[in-house]
């Protein structure tokens, strides 16, 4: 009898270890993730200590092909969530931010305009979409101006330029021509890459950020002079007058949030390819002023890229390690802290659309993360699997995250320009 109940209890205790080791954070070699390995609720953390050596020899093309949505394929959250389409019928929807009013602002790269997306039906389906603005050359950024419950311009950040238009809460189209506050937005040269644009104020509202990509992989600036002003964040007036180069070294920070705790610019990063599967690793940092982070001669605190061998060793110990390190190769896409209203426990946490990878042998991405705060610090730097399934089991893509918001009802929104969709994610404690 006695050896039956210590074969129960040892049986116990060995679940109970199970169930401990399920939870436990990724970290080592094991934070080397791929797509089969991401599950809503599970936590990773890659430190600089990870890092493999660079090599270039296992550099690979594994951009995804893109698919129709399966029938039984669904983004997975974690349980008490509810996902359900909010809005379909978009060319390439891409950024998103909330108005005060609780408007929802989507830039339609593709089709080069300004969508705005009101309410909730019945069905979890945005009640109205309209066209606020039109003509426009792959718009990205969106910010509202002055900071407030009462802004008076809508801001739209496109691959050249940098437009205003007049607004006040509730408007659904814009009533009058743009402004153009900067004509000439450090355009791409031919051939080069990363067009997006993003913007936003300081807590404030005295500063603009404008983050620029580079325009290549690992262009070293001084034999490339059309990389000036490129992979860096850009200072502002909000009338449009450059200030300074606010921080540099960033290969291309396609997303600016502004922490509503301590006020810091934070920004979500594409690092560098074809140093390896698991070089570089994405990030999400915030951005310190007239901060170095790297670009394109170091990565992560100092590394040196062998491209650049002997170049620059004098920045060598100015490179800035980032906050919160992720997936190489992951496309880390827009951010934001989340403001309350629904969620259970997660207010102030970032949550981060991961586009996906195609240097990496492995997938890694296509979802949407959450990365745990507290007074508005990362608690250790490890990030949390939110939103997954956008890839099915045998590899094939169907989504590619992009936008994350809220709602008027703090509820996640969620835009994914490989289905055109946008994604509303809702608490209902219900499993």
């Amino acid at each position: 009898m006695k050896h039956r109940s210590l074969l129960a209890l040892t049986s116990a205790m060995a679940l109970v270890t199970s169930a401990s080791v399920a939870q436990q954070i990724r970290t080592g070699q094991q934070a080397w993730a791929g797509y089969a390995d991401e599950k809503p609720g599970q936590r990773w953390k890659i430190t600089v200590a990870d890092l493999p050596e660079p090599n270039e020899a296992e550099a690979v093309g594994n951009g995804p092909h893109l698919v129709d949505r399966p029938q039984n394929a669904w983004p997975q959250a974690p349980t008490g969530y509810k996902v359900e389409i909010y809005a379909q019928g978009f060319d390439i929807p891409r950024l998103m931010r909330t108005a005060p009013n609780g408007d929802v602002f989507l830039a339609d790269s593709g089709a080069g305009t300004i969508k705005v997306l009101r309410g909730v039906g019945a069905d979890g389906k945005a009640v109205t979409v309209e066209t606020f603005a039109s003509g426009l050359d792959r718009p990205f950024g969106i910010a509202f101006y002055p900071l407030g419950p009462n802004p008076q311009y809508v801001y739209v950040a496109t691959t050249k330029s940098l437009y205003r238009y007049a607004y006040k809460n509730g408007d659904l189209k814009a009533a009058d021509k743009s402004e153009q506050l900067i004509e000439k937005l450090y355009p791409m040269a031919p051939g080069s890459g990363h067009w997006t644009r993003d913007v936003v104020f300081s807590k404030d509202g005295k500063r603009m950020f404008i983050s620029v990509g580079s325009g290549s992989n690992v262009d070293d600036m001084d034999t490339h002079p059309q990389e000036e002003h490129r992979a860096d964040v850009l200072e502002f007036t909000p009338e449009g007058k450059f200030v300074k180069v606010y921080a540099a070294g960033i290969r291309n920070c396609v997303g600016e949030a502004v922490n509503p705790t301590t006020g810091e610019l934070w920004c979500s990063t594409n690092e560098r390819d074809n140093l390896g599967n698991n070089l570089v690793p994405d990030y999400i940092t915030s951005v310190k002023e007239g901060g170095f982070y790297g670009w394109p001669w170091f990565y992560m605190g100092g590394h040196q890229d062998p491209r650049h061998e002997g170049k620059h060793p004098e920045l060598k110990a100015k490179v800035i390690t980032p906050d919160v390190l992720v997936q190489p190769h992951m496309a880390s896409l827009q951010i934001m802290f989340y403001p309350g209203g629904q969620f259970q426990g997660v207010t102030g946490d970032i949550f981060a659309a991961e586009h996906g990878s195609w240097n990496r042998k492995i997938r890694a991405g296509y979802e949407v993360i959450r990365v745990p705060m507290k007074n508005g610090k990362p608690t250790t730097g490890e990030y949390e699997d939110f939103l997954t399934g956008f890839v099915t089991s045998e590899g094939q893509v169907w989504g590619r995250p992009v936008g994350v918001t809220t709602a008027k009802d703090g509820s996640l929104l969620v835009s994914d320009d490989g289905s055109r969709t946008i994604w509303r994610v809702s608490y209902t404690g219900k499993k």
